[in-house]
């Protein structure tokens, strides 16, 4: 027992096995990172400094965004040092922390997901009555709740994760502290940390995913029911940017964490991890801006206020 509780450091593998490309890994990963804070942040201030984006839709735009620069952040800065750095190694707290904040900001968008579904349901099953229904109060309802049960999701399995003990290898196969590699490392028994993963985890998962797939089912219904190509082809391309950022998040996520333990890869857990704590944030942007005219033109605008006058 004292040997299992003297482990308060690990050693992060990372992409060691790969020493030829630390330096391209590492302009990889900048690069990916700048353009995720850079798109995200133009994203909220075109909403923040439009007055025409004020509206429930942009408002949960708004907050994807920043959920997406702390996605990006919570992992890839950390990867960046180490990549440059010979000591690759994390405390046990600090790896505690970062699978905190991890299922928090990822929690935080499934929840949001699926609120943005809803706001695309009632926009067109119920137009004549979305204003009133999608009222401010409601949503900035939605929001806080979202982030109180993504903190009390990350809380539980933050703790449940601090009752471990660690002994023998102290070297995690990732890039980054999460639970899975974590497990695998333990002495002690981790049967609480696995239910709850697979219970309450995929209750925040797969809850808003359902959610989300009976609102698109409605919405579908609604949209083949109206007559004119052009009104159908509109009401679509509102829903579309949505589900594709849908479609990439839930796929990278559910590889990750909803499959057998026998199946798991490194290269493979690296490269699907690497899309969406990194790519996925970065195209989110583009998917909404390319795909929707009024967030172009208040880009468009907004960049054309930061152009210095001469």
């Amino acid at each position: 027992m004292d040997n299992e509780t003297k482990v308060l450091e690990f050693f992060l593998l990372g992409f060691s096995d790969l020493p030829k490309y630390q330096t391209l890994l590492f302009v990889l990963f900048l690069s990916l990172y700048l353009i995720t804070i850079m798109g995200n942040s133009l994203i909220i201030l075109a909403i923040a400094f439009n007055q025409r984006l004020h509206t429930p839709m942009y408002f949960f735009l708004g907050n994807l965004s920043l959920v997406d620069m702390c996605l990006s952040s919570t992992t890839v800065p950390r990867l960046l040092r180490d990549l440059l750095s010979e000591q690759k190694t994390i405390s046990l707290p600090a790896c505690i922390v970062q699978v905190y904040f991890l299922f928090f900001v990822g929690s935080m968008e499934f929840l949001l997901l699926a609120v943005m579904a809803f706001d695309r349901y009632v926009a067109i099953c119920n137009p004549l009555h979305y204003s009133m229904v999608m009222s401010k109060r409601l949503c900035l309802g939605l929001v806080a709740g979202s982030w109180a049960v993504a903190a009390l999701n990350s809380t539980l399995h933050s703790l449940l994760l601090s009752q471990l003990s660690f002994c023998g290898s102290i070297t995690i196969q990732h890039f980054f502290c999460d639970i899975p590699p974590l497990l695998k490392l333990s002495c002690s028994d981790t049967s609480m940390s696995e239910s709850a993963m697979f219970s309450e985890g995929a209750l925040v998962v797969m809850g808003p995913f359902l959610f989300i797939v009976l609102s698109y089912f409605r919405i579908i219904s609604a949209i083949l029911k109206i007559r004119s190509a052009q009104g159908r082809s509109k009401a679509f391309s509102t829903c579309s940017s949505h589900l594709t950022v849908v479609v990439f998040f839930y796929g990278t996520v559910m590889f990750i964490y909803f499959r057998p333990s026998s199946s798991s890869s490194l290269d493979y857990d690296r490269a699907v991890s690497a899309v969406y704590s990194s790519v996925t944030p970065m195209i989110n942007p583009f998917i909404y801006s390319l795909r929707n005219t009024e967030v172009k033109g208040a880009l468009a605008k907004l960049l054309r206020l930061c152009q210095p006058v001469h």
